[in-house]
């Protein structure tokens, strides 16, 4: 047999690749037969990906792809607190902002990260350990199916930092959720719940990741039943409020975060797709793969160009506000750019600085280039 991979090796500074152990019905693993895991190895910085991770999770997943003894591909990210959040914020504040020329080619990398997801022989399985948010949103909803913890939050960041979510969310977002809903999600950029994201149709299985005095708990901070208020809204999955807000934060300080289950759930899904014919099984996934690919491929490119000239703009803004920011404040004076821009007053340094002056130490430090 032909090896059909890009590169013969290549290193896995960023990431891990793991082939675990794929179970029979029984419980015994399958002789010959294994999952390969791809862990985004940046917990530091919540698993945002730098220009190195894309290209090594590129390479992951294509020789993931030729694996012929691979049944599926478990992409998840180290530790408990996030999945992805995205792109490096470092990268982007002290590398790409102002350089669209640069971070078209670094586009180009997300762009193939997304489609080899997209155009894996295996099939392609979402853990969500945590936060999943921005480009993480994208990459997850590229895969095949999601697995989540149910502490995980869901949503998108670029409006609000200077960016668009057209890594994806914009193709992808209105067939798991709707329109009006992904437009919601798009613009406000307001977190989801996994029980909420599950109960819109986003997520294949939420699981319970929290442990208080040995006993498993639902998410406290979120309404897990099917509520309805006194408008007629449904509560599931909506933060709580008040009081019942303060109980659920106690309980989560009290308790252990533990993806025990998580994994359990993620290794009984690989053990029911070891159980179906693997030509009708990647034949059947592709073809359903084909309602995202329609929209992915039509849009990609023209996406790419608009994102790269943004750097020159609100993402040199948005990005650098956001890096070089406090806690407390990460996010441009909008209403202040609003006005400046009414004025006709152009894009410049003197504005960046104008609506946030924190980003002047960027300039100082020789940090921005």
């Amino acid at each position: 047999m032909q090896d059909h991979n890009l590169v013969e090796s290549f290193p896995t500074r960023s990431i891990l690749v793991e082939q675990r152990a794929v179970k029979e019905r029984s419980g015994a693993a399958a002789e010959g037969l294994h999952n390969v895991w791809i862990t985004l190895n940046n917990p530091s910085e919540l698993n945002s990906y730098t220009t190195d991770m894309l290209k090594e999770i590129i390479l992951a997943l294509r020789a993931a792809s030729n694996d012929r003894a691979a049944v599926a591909v478990v992409v998840t990210g180290a530790g408990s607190r996030a999945f992805c959040t995205g792109g490096n914020t470092r990268e982007y504040a002290e590398v790409y902002a102002g350089h669209p020329g640069e971070y078209r080619q670094y586009m180009r990398l997300f762009n193939d990260l997304v489609t080899a997801a997209l155009q894996c022989d295996k099939p392609v399985i979402c853990r969500v350990n945590g936060m999943r948010v921005g480009g993480g949103q994208e990459l997850g909803m590229a895969c095949d199916f999601s697995v989540a913890s149910d502490l995980a939050v869901f949503s998108q960041a670029g409006p609000r930092h200077g960016s668009a979510p057209d890594g994806g969310s914009t193709d992808f977002l209105p067939l798991f959720v709707g329109m009006e809903r992904a437009m919601v999600s798009g613009t406000l950029c307001q977190p989801w719940s996994a029980h909420r994201f599950y109960w819109l149709g986003g997520l294949t299985q939420i699981v319970p990741a929290l442990k208080v005095d040995g006993q498993w708990m639902a998410n406290p901070l979120v309404v897990t039943d099917r509520v309805i208020d006194e408008y007629g809204r449904l509560l599931i999955g909506e933060t709580k409020t008040g009081e019942q807000r303060e109980q659920g934060k106690k309980l989560l300080a009290k308790g252990s975060v533990d993806l025990t289950l998580l994994d359990e759930a993620v290794d009984a899904l690989c053990t029911q797709l070891l159980y179906t014919m693997p030509d009708c099984l990647i034949k059947t996934i592709e073809s359903l793969r084909k309602h995202k690919l329609e929209h992915w491929d039509r849009n990609r490119e023209s996406n790419r160009a608009w994102l790269s000239l943004n750097m020159m703009t609100e993402a040199r803004a948005g990005f650098r506000a956001f890096h070089y920011g406090s806690k407390e404040q990460r996010e441009v004076d909008f209403v202040l750019l609003r006005r400046r821009l009414a004025e006709g007053v152009p894009w410049s340094e003197e504005l960046i600085q104008e609506i946030a002056p924190w980003t002047a130490q960027a300039v100082v430090a020789g940090k921005q280039r």
